[in-house]
């Protein structure tokens, strides 16, 4: 059984339980709105499919998603609605709380870069698996914006309100094994030709559980998650949308692009 969803290849193995959602957007599966949607279709898919029981969400290219892709300063003004609003990233976060409403727990196959919304998506997932290439980065500040995609609720949840806190406001990367050490990743893979092959074995792990027990567990475990990140990615929407007005805005995303330090004047 398998499927196309736009960019994103999805299929179910039902010897072993094991669904594939496959990112298709190389090198560097940059997301938009169209991108999270079609993750979203192919995970609600899975979810109808009994033979699939766990699933693997990894991606084509050099890197599992090194984050968004920038609007230009036109589209940004015709994306907003009458209130000032950017109804193109209240779209794109819409469709990622409908990651998190799924039922089938997700291990994600970390290669390469997950950055800024990237990392959003890979923590959206149950689990990670890394390998030595893996770099995980929230870079928002970087650009001159606030964290979006559910990081300022995911991330302290995930590794502690300190750590969410050093990421988040430095702007720095985690290599893999310093992601597995803080909890941000769950297993390491001193080979990255192995990392997809491992997120496959955990999967079917995870799979050889009854599934009306898998599926009810991870349900409690994450009881209230998606309407917390719906209300969360509201009010990340509003700081976004503030920021993205500002100079210090376009000089970040010019200075990431240059690979220079920002020159941020407070305006």
């Amino acid at each position: 059984m398998e499927r196309q969803f736009s960019d994103v290849f999805s299929r179910c193995d039902p010897a072993n339980g094991v669904g594939l959602v496959e990112l298709r957007r190389p090198p560097h599966n940059f997301f938009d709105t169209a991108l999270i949607a079609a993750i979203a279709d192919a995970y609600e898919w899975l979810d109808g499919i009994d033979e699939c029981r766990a699933l693997v969400l990894a991606a084509e290219g050099r890197s599992f998603c090194a984050g968004a892709l920038f609007q230009s300063d036109d589209e940004r003004a015709t994306a907003l609605d009458a209130d000032g609003n950017d109804t193109v990233t209240a779209s794109l976060y819409s469709n990622a709380v409908r990651l998190l409403r799924t039922r089938k727990p997700v291990v994600a196959a970390v290669h390469g870069a997950a950055i800024g919304g990237g990392l959003g998506l890979a923590v959206s997932c149950d689990f990670r698996v890394v390998g030595p290439d893996t770099r995980l980065a929230a870079n928002f500040v970087k650009l001159g914006i606030s964290p979006g995609f559910g990081l300022t609720r995911m991330l302290p949840r995930l590794i502690g309100e300190q750590r969410a806190a050093l990421l988040m406001l430095t702007g720095r990367r985690l290599k893999g094994e310093q992601a597995v050490d803080w909890g941000l990743a769950d297993l390491y893979c001193p080979d990255t030709e192995q990392v997809r092959k491992r997120a496959f074995e955990l999967a079917a792990e995870i799979a050889e559980g009854a599934p009306l027990a898998v599926e009810s567990t991870r349900a409690t475990l994450r009881q209230g998650l998606a309407d917390a990140i719906a209300v969360q990615t509201d009010h990340e929407l509003g700081e976004q949308t503030r920021l993205r007005r500002s100079e210090d805005h376009a000089e970040g995303v010019a200075a990431v692009a240059e690979r220079r330090p920002g020159v941020f004047r407070r305006r």
